[in-house]
């Protein structure tokens, strides 16, 4: 028997390898911001890590109701992400411009998520990753506005 959910469970992994990746550039540059946007990038970050992590639960909780196995260690994480790791000396304004990379990273693997979950009508997660492209997409905006000031 064909598990139609395996595309799905496989794009859905790749998914939370970026996620786990994202989450810890995050967390660098909430540590090592440094100059005259600290107050206000320091909050940003920490917003934007707490959130990523949720999102990392929800999405390993839905390769489980999948009845697939997700990914759980850094060693596959960093094999499987297209997401890479950051220095920690990076300006502000370099930070911003690297996290909106990552959104486009991120925006492109969800899309691919999108399109095998339609292939199966799996409804369920077209809905969790549709709320996630609507947020990231926000987000990015938002983002690009505060790196235009520079």
């Amino acid at each position: 028997m064909i598990d139609l959910n395996q595309n799905t469970i496989e794009a859905l992994n790749i998914v939370l390898s970026d996620y786990h990746l994202y989450y810890q550039k995050l967390r660098n540059f909430h540590w090592n911001i440094t100059g005259p946007h600290f107050f206000e990038l320091h909050t940003k970050f920490e917003e934007l890590y707490e959130a990523a992590k949720l999102k990392i639960d929800e999405i390993a909780e839905r390769i489980l109701t999948l009845r697939g196995k997700p990914i759980s260690n850094y060693t596959t994480y960093l094999i499987t992400s297209t997401i890479k790791e950051s220095n920690t000396n990076l300006k502000d304004h370099e930070m911003v411009s690297a996290i909106l990379k990552d959104h486009e990273i991120l925006l492109k693997a969800l899309k691919k998520v999108i399109q095998v979950a339609s292939e199966v009508d799996d409804d369920g997660t077209l809905d969790i990753i549709g709320t996630y492209i609507g947020e990231l997409e926000k987000t990015s905006w938002m983002l690009n506005a505060w790196n235009q000031r520079k």
